[in-house]
């Protein structure tokens, strides 16, 4: 299996020449940087004796730069964040999702591309299993695919050594990465999964089971870094995110 992967994810280098390279590089250091740069300084500010509710917009943005780890993730997945060497592409997809949540880059890879050659099936692991086909039922049955107890004593881990050997404040780590880094997971998989994948009235009507929430650009890069472009992504899984739109627009121009 992890062969196979390997060979499609070559396949999805040697289809990505038409994108720059090194921009694709460049975009993916920069989420990873925008997000380290903004947790360490939320971590860093005073915040003991300020109401939790003013910090709304602190933690949405922190949400969206959790998001955005992942994203860079995702593509690295696909051999796009840098196709001219796969060791360098594969470590910043590592990298990605150890700083989310500390994943396995190699566990989700074998996963993602199971989802994408059995999209909507029994053999999907991100769908439903014909029953807990709502949001919250649905939500609760993927998380439990990724769960691992390794992973959670690993967080946990992290919390009490950011706390009592860095001191930082608990209420910091608490707003600022373990809250935004869950309703990360609930953004990714409602924009990612739920709304592209869930069956629509009629049936599926392509091969992909997949459809697409065309969103103007602005909103749709804030709700997911344009995966709400799903379909697109399926027919075009090549195309780094920042490059759906205009798929989607050369589509509809057919």
């Amino acid at each position: 299996m992890s062969q196979f992967i390997a060979t499609l994810q070559k396949n999805s280098q040697q289809k990505s020449t038409s994108v720059n390279t090194y921009q694709c590089l460049l975009m993916a250091i920069l989420v990873i940087f925008c997000w380290a740069v903004s947790l360490a300084y939320l971590l860093s500010i005073d915040i003991s004796n300020t109401p939790s509710v003013n910090f709304l917009p602190a933690i949405l943005l922190q949400t969206f730069l959790y998001t955005g780890l992942f994203i860079t993730a995702h593509d690295a997945m696909h051999g796009v964040v840098f196709p001219k060497n796969a060791r360098v592409n594969n470590f910043i997809g590592s990298v990605a999702v150890g700083l989310y949540a500390l994943f396995s880059y190699k566990k989700l890879l074998k996963t993602h591309w199971q989802h994408h050659q059995n999209p909507a099936t029994d053999l999907d692991p991100d769908f439903h299993n014909g029953k807990q086909v709502n949001f919250f039922s649905w939500y609760f049955h993927f998380m439990k695919k990724y769960w691992s107890w390794w992973r959670l004593a690993g967080l946990i881990a992290m919390f009490y050594l950011g706390s009592y050997v860095l001191h930082l404040p608990e209420k910091n780590l608490t707003l600022f990465w373990i809250v935004p880094s869950i309703l990360s997971s609930v953004q990714l998989f409602y924009f990612g999964t739920f709304l592209p994948h869930r069956e629509p009235v009629g049936g599926y009507t392509n091969v992909h089971k997949a459809q697409s929430n065309p969103l103007p650009i602005f909103w749709s890069f804030i709700t997911c870094y344009h995966f709400g472009y799903h379909r697109e992504h399926h027919e075009y899984p090549n195309v780094p995110w920042w490059k759906l739109p205009e798929i989607y627009k050369k589509s509809q121009s057919l």
